[in-house]
């Protein structure tokens, strides 16, 4: 006799996930607010959505900055108006480099590269003393030690290994750091609400289980730092769980690149969903519908550019570009 299993009627009314809970948060992201953001690649995901709905954004000046100690270098710099000079670059496969910041801001003259330095530090403290939202995104435990200065540095540029020391910073390390940052932040912009998050990226590089020790230092130095009751953190700053929403509620590895690193535009549009919900003010809901709308025509590709269809739409495009600027003077397209 053939047997018939039935699944039980409750499994069809199951939500096989974990929701992460995200919290309603303040001071809300309006067309007013200046925001800007530092850290690991990740920051950057969340920057590009923030710019392709024209907010006013600082990214990442100084390239993608890993690790919160060599971040806390740059910061140190901005505090004490630092000029780079030639002492502090130096020039390997016909670009010249700096330590202090990622391959990004390479350039292939010695000049323009100090220059580039410093036209990044005065900008980056002048964007600071504005700004209503820092962004700090948290990627890696994991740092490299310069022998020859012992210090960390945010990116090794292809030197031989040999002249570092690879090593994992303590969450004591850790939050000796971001204490430090904050109040360089405060120093210039009392007001600024400064959003931690910690990368979901990983790195893999540095193994599995080094991996995991990493991402365990820096989301338990984050809570700790904010737990620390005489700076009054709860007002001055903020959590979003950027890493946890990927491992705990996404949590397959569909939500990945190809790379199996880095995270794939549905990941990305999913966590940029749920940050707008908990951090963008949502009476410009609407505006950001209508620059939407606009990037996507912009970015339209015509099969023939004299084709009176083509010029009428353009036609239509301008208008509505000059409607919402009528709107919102302060966004540019």
């Amino acid at each position: 006799m053939e047997e018939h299993f039935c699944t039980p009627f409750y499994l069809f009314d199951m939500d096989f996930r974990t929701i992460v809970p995200v919290r309603n948060q303040s001071p809300k992201i309006n067309y007013n607010a200046n925001i800007a953001l530092f850290g690991s690649c990740f920051v950057e995901n969340i920057g590009d959505k923030l710019h392709y709905f024209k907010f006013n954004v600082l990214q990442n000046p100084f390239g993608i900055i890993f690790h919160p100690v060599a971040l806390l270098n740059l910061f140190r710099r901005i505090e004490e108006d630092y000029s780079y000079s030639e002492c502090d670059i130096f020039e390997r496969n016909d670009q010249f480099s700096c330590f202090d910041v990622h391959s990004q801001m390479n350039r292939p003259d010695r000049a323009e590269m100090i220059f580039h330095l410093n036209n990044s530090l005065q900008n980056t403290r002048s964007f600071l003393q504005k700004s209503t939202h820092v962004v700090i995104t948290l990627g890696t435990a994991w740092g490299y030690v310069l022998h020859s200065e012992q210090r960390l540095v945010a990116n090794c540029h292809k030197v031989a290994q040999s002249n570092f020391t690879k090593r994992i910073y303590s969450i004591d390390e850790i939050k000796k750091s971001l204490f430090e940052i904050s109040n360089i932040i405060w120093k210039l912009n009392p007001k600024a609400k400064i959003i931690f998050t910690v990368s979901p990226v990983r790195h893999l590089k540095d193994g599995f289980v080094e991996n995991q020790r990493s991402k365990a230092n820096l989301i338990s130095t984050v809570h700790e730092y904010r737990e620390e009751e005489k700076l009054k953190l709860n007002e001055m700053t903020a959590y979003f769980p950027s890493y946890e929403l990927v491992m705990d509620e996404l949590r397959d590895y569909r939500f990945y690149g190809k790379d199996m690193i880095h995270l794939s535009e549905s990941a990305i549009d999913y966590i940029w969903d749920k940050f707008k919900e908990a951090w963008i003010d949502s009476e410009i809901y609407p505006i950001m519908k209508e620059v939407d709308s606009i990037q996507k025509s912009l970015s339209h590709r015509p099969f023939d550019e004299n084709s009176p269809k083509h010029r009428e739409f353009l036609e239509k495009l301008k208008l509505k570009i000059e409607r919402l600027k009528h709107k919102m003077p302060s966004i540019e397209f």
